[in-house]
């Protein structure tokens, strides 16, 4: 008979496997890595596109502008990326906007050693990397079951969300401590080499059953309309994708607002800022690892239901508290329902999705990542008419009672 000790130290062991089963999978392995290395310099670009950008206006309009340069490109283009993820050779389509993306920030480095950067260079860099990232976000996310098969979608999807973690976690910190040392241009250089390296990470990778030139007599606009019909008459996917967007809009926005609610109520400034953005992250990680772990019998859309659910109460209690230490809590509860929510909402969205659809399905999805900056407008009037607090609890109740209609007026979710 086993000691309770073993029993445990086996019962550990197993779900450490089943928590990275997919890079067991040595395709899947060297995809994950390209994602890691591309996140890593674009996490690094955020700070660092910001930085320089108010280092060479001091206008926080034109700082705004830069930095949410890249979510016109994703709303306009992000249907065409999906449809083309449908037709083309979706490595093909990662490997070459990798490329783009990086050679895009080798050329700002450029402009920064000769001294001919200036903001419109940075904006159409912004737009430029938002263009790629609608065509290569859907391909990167249809192509998944190729590589893992069907039943480790969930597994490989909370395993990527978890690598997007540890860098948005980890990324702005070192390309800060890299601004600081060695100045924007050595930082550009060392974020297109990231990129190149996800570069050529992706050209490794063997993909089974890639769909080359799929549908290749189609009309583009057809196409596009046949995915949209296709997501609103599936009852599931359609009721993911508005669950998706309820986020975005709340949650998400949240956080673009969070130096007002820093400095409002807890009279803080950057050093706080960082502290609950690292927070986040933290849950984030810990939120994508344990959707990893998941087992097959449990309860996949009570799970994404409740870490949604986790999300608006995190954004409930941290409006009104004005001990920093529970904001902080509050702030890692956020976290975990955000990746957690995200990681399954992915996951499950491929896996009833048929192959056919599957890039388009992610192209829809990946709407949501444009919409983000255009979210916080309205809780930014509103808080302005009213008050910070007053727009927060907005943002929670409205999550909160899209979470509550969900389980009640589709209750075929809670039974994935």
């Amino acid at each position: 008979m086993r000691s309770p000790v073993t029993s445990a130290r086996l019962s550990g062991r197993r779900y450490t496997r089943r928590t990275f089963q997919s890079l067991a999978n040595p395709e899947f392995r060297r995809f994950w890595f390209s994602l890691i290395f591309l996140m890593a310099g674009i996490n690094m670009q955020m700070l660092a596109r910001g930085q320089l950008a108010w280092e060479l206006t001091g206008d926080v309009f034109l700082v705004a502008l830069v930095s949410s340069g890249f979510a016109p490109p994703i709303l306009l283009f992000s249907l065409f990326g999906g449809t083309l993820a449908d037709r083309w050779n979706r490595r093909r389509m990662i490997q070459y906007s990798q490329l783009v993306v990086s050679l895009v920030a080798g050329i700002v480095a450029v402009t920064i050693v000769t001294d001919a950067v200036n903001i419109w260079i940075l904006f159409g860099a912004a737009l430029t990397q938002g263009f790629c990232w609608s065509f290569m976000m859907p391909a990167r996310q249809a192509i998944i079951p190729q590589l893992v098969g069907e039943r480790e979608i969930t597994n490989a999807i909370a395993l990527n969300a978890s690598g997007m973690a540890l860098m948005t976690l980890s990324g702005p910190g070192i390309g800060g401590l890299a601004y600081s040392a060695f100045g924007p241009a050595t930082t550009y250089f060392v974020m297109a080499a990231l990129m190149f390296v996800a570069f050529l990470l992706m050209t490794t990778v063997k993909v089974e059953g890639v769909p080359v030139e799929r549908r290749k007599r189609e009309n583009m606009f057809s196409s596009i309309w046949d995915g949209l019909k296709y997501s609103y008459g599936n009852p599931t996917i359609f009721v993911l994708l508005l669950l998706t967007l309820a986020t975005t809009m709340t949650s998400q926005s949240f956080r673009q607002l969070m130096p007002a609610q820093v400095d409002l109520i807890f009279g803080g400034g950057p050093t706080q800022l960082g502290i609950l953005m690292s927070m986040i992250g933290v849950g984030a990680l810990l939120g994508s690892l344990f959707m990893a772990g998941m087992t097959e019998n449990m309860k996949r859309g009570v799970v994404l239901l409740v870490a949604s659910g986790l999300s608006a109460i995190a954004i409930l209690v941290s409006t009104y508290v004005t001990v920093f230490l529970i904001a902080i809590f509050a702030m890692l509860v956020l976290g975990i329902g955000d990746s957690g929510r995200r990681a399954l909402n992915s996951g499950l969205l491929l896996e009833q999705s048929d192959a056919e659809h599957r890039g388009r399905v992610m192209g829809i999805y990946m709407l949501n990542f444009g919409l983000r900056p255009i979210g916080a407008i309205p809780l930014g009037i509103l808080a302005e008419r009213t008050s910070i607090q007053v727009a927060f609890a907005v943002a929670g109740i409205l999550l909160a009672l899209s979470v509550i209609a969900t389980w009640i007026f589709a209750p075929f979710i809670r039974r994935l």
